[in-house]
C-alpha cells in the first residue's frame, strides 16, 4: 500500500515493498531519481504516486528528473499491461514538453556570431511532442472506457494552445473547464490572458482580481496580468503599484522586475522632469532590467530591453548576443523586429555592413510598417550603391497603401531624390527634385518651419519630441531644401539659409559657408550693402577656423565681398579687395578677370586687354577666362579676330565648349546678315554663314539639349528666315507666300523662345518675342514683350529696344489710324534721341513719324479727329520738314539714311502742308456745326427740363393744398369727438349719483333673506347704448333715448350687449344696482 503522509518534521510518501515500507522524503529529494525509479518500479506503485514525485521533483527544478519518472511510469505501466492508468502521465509529460519549450529558442540563428543555439531543441519541436503526449491521453483514456476527470487533460491542451497562439481554441478549452468548475484557476488565468492579447483590458483585470481573491499566493502572479491592464487603461500608479506589490512577494520573480525597470527607464526619457530625476530613474531601471535578465536569461524582452541599455553605453559585443538572444527567443512579432532592428544596429556600428542589411531586411520583411526597419534597410542600401532600392524601401513605408507618418523617413527620402545619381535623365532628376521638394514641405508643414510666427519656432518647439526637435535643428537638411530651390525660388532657399544659420549661430560657432551664401542671394536679389554686411560677417567667421579650412572658405568670401565693393560702387574698396586676393593667390583668374572688367567700363581698354593677355599666358586653357576674353573681343575689337580667337578655342582646347559654340554661330550669322555684297558668289557665301551658323547652334544643342543660349540663336535663324529669303537662297515668288512663310517661322520661333524664357530670365528673350509678334502683325503683343524688356531688365535706357517699342506703337498707328497710337511712337522716338542726341536714324524716324502723323490726320474724316489734335499734327509736321531738310543737307560723306528720300519727303511735305488751311477751315466749320447742334439740343433739353419742373411744382402745390383741406377736416372732427365724450361722461356721473349703492354681496347668503321680487329686480342690469358719431345737433337726446331702449329682459341685453361690445367707441358701465342701497367700490369704465 502506498500512502502519502504529512507531519510536523516535513512530508513524505511511503512506498511498500512486500513486508517493508520505505518513506521519501519529499522535501529532501536527491536530483538523480534512479532510485526512486527503482522503488517505483520494485513496488508497482499507483499512477498518483508516480505523478507525484514527478510534481515534487519538478518543483525544485529538477525537470529532467521529473521527464525521467513521467517516461519510466509509462514504461512500467505499458510493461504491465496498465495503460489505462496513463492519461495523467501523459498530461504531466505534455506539461513537462510545454515547461521545456518555455525555455527553447523560437528561432535557431544558423550564423549566430554570439549566442550559439545550434544544439538546443526548437520551440516547436517541444510544443509537437506535448501535442503528441495529449492525444496518447486521449487515445489511453478511450482505450480504457474508464471515467476520468478531464479537467487536467483540459487544461494541459488549454495551455499548449495558448503557447501556440491558437487563441480561439484556447478560449473554448478554458471556458469549457469554468463552465464545471467556475473557480478552476487555471482557466481564470488562461482566459484573461487571452482577453488581454484581444486588448479586452477591463474584462481581463476583472479575471486576474478574481483569481488574485481566489488564490493571494497563485503563480504565475496574478498582480502581473492586474499591472499590464491598468497600464493599458492609463492608470499607471496603479500598475506600478500592482508590480511593486509583486516584487515584494517575489523577489526573485523577472516579469514585475523588467516591468518595473521599462516604466523607470522611459520615465527617464521625461524631459519635463529635472536632470538628476532622469538620471536616478535610468539608473534604477538600468538595475532592474539587468536583475530580471539574470533571474531569466532566456526572456527575449529582458534581453532586448538591456540590449537597448548596453547599445547607449557603446558596448557592442553583449548588445550583439542580447539581439541575437531576443531574436532566437521572441515569442511576439515586435519583439522580434526589435530584436532583428538591434543586431543590426549593432553591426551597422562594426561596419559589417552586409550582415546589418540582412538583418534589417529580416525586420521589414517581418513588419513591413516598421519605421526604424525600413530606414536601416534604405541605409544598407545606400552603402552598398543600390540607390533605387533605397528610394522604393521608403517609398513603399510612407505611401499606400499602408502610409506610415514618419519624418525621418520622409527627410531621408527627400536627401535621397535630391541628390544626382548615375544613369538619372535630366527630365527624370527634374520630377525627382519635385517629388523631393514635394516632401520636404511636409515635413516644414508639420514642423511649423519657415513661418513668420515666432511662438512657432520659439517656446512651442520644447514641447516637440526629441526627435522631431532633431529634425527641426538638422542644419544639413535646411542646406539641403535651401540648395533644392536655389534655381527656382530664391526667398524659399533664403527662408532655409536663415534657419540654418539660426540653428549654427545657437551651438555658439557661426558656419561662414552659410553667411556667404545668405549674402549671395542678397546679392542677387540686388541688396549689395545687405550682402557687403552678411560677406564681411563670415569672412571674420571664417579667420577663426583652422587655416586648412579657413583659407579655402576666405579667398571665395573675399572674391564675394569685392563683387559687393564693385556693385556698390566703391571701386577703390574692390580693387582692393580684388590686389589683396590676388596678392594670397597670384593666379586667381576670376579676380583678373574682374578687374579687367573694370578697366573696361571706364573705358581703359587697353590696361584691360594686358591684363587679360597677363592671366591667358599663365592659364591658356581656362575656359571661363577664354569665354571672357571672346566677350571682350567682340565689344573692343574686329569681328575677325574675335572669330579667330573663337575658333582657335574650338580646335585646339575644346571643340565641345558651348560658349565658344554659341559664339562662334553668333559671329558667323552677324556676318553672313551684315553682308550687304551682291553677286552669286556673295549670295552664296552669305547662305554658308547662316548654314554654319545654324550648324554650331544645333551643336551646341545636341552637347546640351537644355542651352536656352543656342536654342535662343537657332530661333532667330528661324524667325528671320536665315536659310531662306535673308540667304537669298529662295528666288523672290509672290508677296502672300512669303508673307505666310514669315507668319509659320514666327510661330515656330516662338514656342522656341516661349521655352527658352523659362530658362534665360534676360531682355533679349523678351525682345526676341516682340521681333515675333512684330512679324505676325501682333502689335499688341509685341509692346507688351518690348514693355517687359525695357522696365524689367533696361530700366527704359536701351536704344534698340526704345526704337523697337516706336516702330510697334508705329505699325499700330497706321493699323488701326489712331493717333493717340502714333504720339506714344513718337514718344519713345523721342526717349532714344535723348540717350543717344547725334543718332541721325532716330531723327529721321522721328521726321517719318511727324509727317506720317499729319498725313494720317489730313486722311481721316473730320469727325474721327478733333481740331486741336489737328493742329497739333500739323505743328509736328512743319518740325519734320525743318528736320528733313537738315538730314538731306546733311555734309557727312556716309549716313545711315538715303540723301535723296530725305529730299523727296520734304518736298512731299511742303505740298503736303499747302492742304493745311483748308483741312484747317473743314474742321472749325465741322467743329461749328456740330458745337451749335450740341447747343441747340442742350438749349432743347434744358427747356424741356424746366418744364418738366413746373409740371412737378404745381402737382406738388395742388397736394399741398388737399393735404391741408384733409387735415383740417380731421381736426374739426375731434374736437367734435371729444365734445360728445364729455358729454357722455357728465351724464354717467349724474346716473351714478341718483343711482341707490348696491351692498357688499356675504360669502354665504341664507334663502329667504329677500323676496323673491327684491331678488327679480337685483337681477336685472340696466345697459347703456352706444352713442353713434353723428353730425346731429341732439346728440344728447338721442343717447337717451338709447339709454331707454336699453331695458330689455336679461338674455336680450346680454345678447345685445355681447353682439356690441365688438364694435368701436362704445361705452359700458359693468356697475351693478346694489339690492341694499349700499355704496359699494366704483367699478371701471371703459371706452
Amino acid at each position: 500500500m502506498n500512502g502519502l503522509t504529512s507531519s510536523g518534521a516535513g512530508r513524505s510518501v511511503d512506498i511498500e515493498l512486500g513486508q517493508e515500507t520505505i518513506t521519501v522524503e519529499l522535501d529532501n529529494l536527491d536530483s538523480d531519481p534512479t532510485d526512486v525509479l527503482d522503488l517505483l518500479k520494485e513496488g508497482q506503485c499507483k499512477v498518483w504516486v508516480w505523478t507525484k514525485l514527478a510534481s515534487e521533483y519538478w518543483r525544485k527544478g529538477y525537470l529532467d528528473a521529473a521527464e525521467k519518472i513521467g517516461q519510466a511510469a509509462v514504461e512500467s505501466f505499458r510493461d504491465h499491461g496498465a495503460t489505462s492508468s496513463l492519461p495523467p502521465v501523459y498530461s504531466l509529460l505534455a506539461n513537462v514538453q510545454i515547461a521545456r519549450a518555455r525555455n527553447a529558442p523560437k528561432i535557431i540563428l544558423p550564423h549566430a556570431r554570439q549566442d550559439d543555439m545550434s544544439k538546443e531543441k526548437a520551440k516547436a519541436d517541444h510544443y509537437r511532442e506535448s501535442a503528441q503526449m495529449l492525444n496518447s491521453s486521449e487515445r489511453a483514456v478511450a482505450e480504457s472506457g474508464q471515467d476520468f476527470d478531464p479537467t487536467l487533460a483540459f487544461l494541459t491542451r488549454g495551455i499548449q494552445q495558448l503557447a501556440t497562439r491558437s487563441l480561439d481554441d484556447a478560449l473554448r478549452t478554458f471556458e469549457g473547464v469554468l463552465v464545471q468548475k467556475p473557480t478552476n484557476v487555471v482557466a481564470l488565468l488562461g482566459k484573461a490572458r487571452i482577453l488581454y492579447a484581444r486588448r479586452q483590458y477591463p474584462q481581463a483585470l476583472k479575471l486576474f482580481q478574481q483569481v488574485l481573491q481566489l488564490n493571494p499566493h497563485c503563480l504565475p502572479d496574478p498582480r502581473i496580468g492586474i499591472g499590464l491592464c491598468l497600464w493599458a487603461m492609463n492608470h499607471k500608479e496603479k500598475a506600478k503599484a500592482a508590480w511593486q506589490r509583486s516584487v515584494d512577494l517575489y523577489p526573485d520573480g523577472w516579469a514585475a522586475q523588467l516591468l518595473l525597470g521599462l516604466e523607470a527607464v522611459n520615465t527617464s526619457k521625461d524631459e519635463s522632469k529635472e536632470v538628476t530625476e532622469r538620471t536616478q530613474a535610468l539608473v534604477t531601471g538600468t538595475k532592474l532590467i539587468e536583475t530580471a535578465f539574470r533571474a531569466n536569461n532566456r526572456g527575449a524582452a529582458a534581453a532586448n530591453a538591456l540590449c537597448e541599455l548596453l547599445l547607449m553605453k557603446g558596448n557592442y559585443g553583449r548588445s550583439l548576443k542580447l539581439a541575437e538572444r531576443t531574436i532566437q527567443f521572441a515569442d511576439t512579432l515586435s519583439i522580434l523586429t526589435e530584436g532583428y532592428i538591434r543586431a543590426g544596429r549593432v553591426c551597422h556600428a562594426e561596419g559589417s555592413y552586409s550582415e546589418a542589411g540582412r538583418h534589417y531586411s529580416a525586420a521589414s520583411e517581418g513588419n513591413p510598417n516598421h519605421v526604424l526597419a525600413a530606414i536601416g534597410q534604405a541605409q544598407m542600401q545606400l552603402l552598398n550603391d543600390e540607390w533605387p532600392a533605397a528610394i522604393h524601401t521608403l517609398d513603399t513605408l510612407i505611401q499606400h497603401p499602408n502610409p506610415q507618418k514618419s519624418l525621418e523617413a520622409m527627410v531621408m527620402l527627400a536627401s535621397i531624390r535630391s541628390h544626382q545619381r548615375p544613369g538619372v535623365s535630366g527630365s527624370d532628376m527634374a520630377k525627382e527634385k519635385a517629388r523631393a521638394r514635394e516632401l520636404f514641405d511636409r515635413v516644414a508643414k508639420e514642423l511649423h518651419l519657415y513661418e513668420d510666427r515666432p511662438a512657432l519656432n520659439g517656446n512651442s518647439a520644447n514641447a516637440l519630441p526629441r526627435s522631431l526637435r532633431d529634425i527641426k535643428d538638422d542644419m544639413d537638411m535646411h542646406a539641403e531644401v535651401a540648395r533644392l530651390w536655389q534655381e527656382d525660388n530664391l526667398d524659399r532657399t533664403a527662408r532655409a539659409l536663415r534657419e540654418a544659420l539660426r540653428i549654427s549661430e545657437s551651438t555658439g560657432q557661426v558656419d561662414p559657408r552659410l553667411l556667404n551664401n545668405l549674402g549671395a542671394l542678397q546679392h542677387l536679389d540686388g541688396h549689395p550693402e545687405e550682402a557687403r554686411l552678411a560677406y564681411e560677417r563670415a569672412l571674420t567667421s571664417a579667420a577663426g577656423l583652422a587655416s586648412d579650412v579657413g583659407e579655402g572658405m576666405s579667398t571665395s568670401i573675399l572674391f564675394n565681398l569685392a563683387r559687393a565693393y564693385e556693385d556698390e560702387g566703391d571701386e577703390q574698396l574692390a580693387k582692393d579687395a580684388y590686389d589683396k586676393l590676388l596678392t594670397r593667390h597670384p593666379e586667381y583668374v576670376d579676380a583678373k578677370i574682374r578687374q579687367a572688367h573694370m578697366l573696361m567700363d571706364m573705358n581703359r581698354q587697353n590696361e584691360a586687354h594686358d591684363l587679360l593677355k597677363q592671366a591667358l599666358s599663365s592659364q591658356n586653357n581656362n575656359m571661363n577666362l577664354r569665354a571672357y576674353y571672346t566677350y571682350f573681343l567682340v565689344n573692343s575689337t574686329s569681328s575677325k579676330v574675335t572669330k579667330e580667337f573663337i575658333f582657335a578655342t574650338l580646335k585646339d582646347h575644346d571643340k565641345h565648349d558651348l560658349y565658344s559654340l554659341c559664339a562662334a554661330g553668333w559671329i558667323q550669322y552677324n556676318q553672313a546678315r551684315e553682308s550687304r555684297e551682291q553677286g552669286s558668289k556673295a549670295i552664296e557665301e552669305r547662305r554658308q554663314g547662316f548654314r554654319r551658323s545654324a550648324e554650331f547652334y544645333e551643336k551646341a544643342l545636341q552637347l546640351d539639349p537644355t542651352c536656352a543660349f543656342a536654342a535662343q540663336g537657332l530661333a532667330i535663324v528661324t524667325a528671320e528666315d536665315a536659310l531662306g529669303s535673308l540667304a537669298g537662297g529662295v528666288p523672290p515668288g509672290s508677296s502672300s507666300d512669303e508673307a505666310q512663310r514669315r507668319f509659320k517661322n514666327a510661330r515656330d520661333a516662338l514656342d522656341i523662345f516661349a521655352k527658352v524664357r523659362e530658362s534665360i530670365n534676360d531682355g533679349s528673350v523678351y525682345v526676341n518675342i516682340g521681333h515675333c509678334h512684330y512679324v505676325r502683325d501682333e502689335f499688341d503683343r509685341a509692346i507688351e514683350s518690348y514693355e517687359s524688356a525695357s522696365k524689367r531688365f533696361y530700366n527704359g535706357q536701351d536704344v534698340t529696344v526704345l526704337m523697337c517699342l516706336c516702330r510697334s506703337w508705329y505699325a499700330k498707328a497706321i493699323k488701326d489710324q489712331s493717333f493717340q497710337a502714333m504720339n506714344t511712337a513718337l514718344r519713345y522716338a523721342q526717349q532714344a534721341l535723348h540717350l543717344r542726341p547725334m543718332d541721325k536714324v532716330t531723327l529721321y524716324n522721328i521726321a517719318m513719324i511727324q509727317q506720317k502723323a499729319a498725313e494720317m490726320m489730313f486722311a481721316l474724316d473730320t469727325t474721327k479727329r478733333s481740331l486741336q489734335e489737328l493742329q497739333r499734327a500739323i505743328e509736328h509736321a512743319g518740325h519734320a520738314q525743318k528736320l528733313f531738310a537738315s538730314l538731306a543737307s546733311d555734309p557727312s560723306p556716309v549716313v545711315p539714311y538715303s540723301k535723296d528720300i530725305a529730299d523727296q519727303r520734304k518736298k512731299y511735305g511742303d505740298s503736303m502742308l499747302r492742304r493745311a488751311d483748308e483741312q484747317l477751315a473743314q474742321q472749325r466749320q465741322h467743329e461749328a456745326e456740330t458745337q451749335a447742334r450740341l447747343t441747340a439740343a442742350r438749349q432743347k433739353r434744358q427747356e424741356e427740363r424746366e418744364r418738366q419742373e413746373r409740371l412737378e411744382r404745381e402737382e406738388m402745390e395742388r397736394l399741398r393744398k388737399q393735404a391741408e383741406e384733409l387735415a383740417e377736416e380731421r381736426r374739426k372732427a375731434r374736437e367734435q369727438a371729444l365734445e360728445w365724450s364729455r358729454q357722455v361722461k357728465d351724464l354717467s356721473d349724474e346716473e351714478d349719483i341718483d343711482r341707490p349703492r348696491k351692498p357688499r354681496k356675504t360669502s354665504k347668503k341664507q334663502k329667504g333673506d329677500t323676496s323673491g321680487d327684491e331678488t327679480a329686480n337685483d337681477g336685472k342690469r340696466k345697459r347703456r347704448g352706444r352713442v353713434k358719431r353723428e353730425k346731429d345737433t341732439d346728440g344728447v337726446e338721442a343717447v337717451a333715448e338709447e339709454e331707454e331702449e336699453a331695458l330689455f329682459s336679461e338674455d336680450e341685453g346680454e345678447k345685445t350687449t355681447k353682439k356690441r361690445g365688438t364694435k368701436k367707441r362704445v361705452v359700458r358701465d359693468d356697475d351693478e344696482d346694489d339690492p341694499d342701497g349700499a355704496h359699494g367700490p366704483a367699478r371701471k369704465k371703459q371706452m
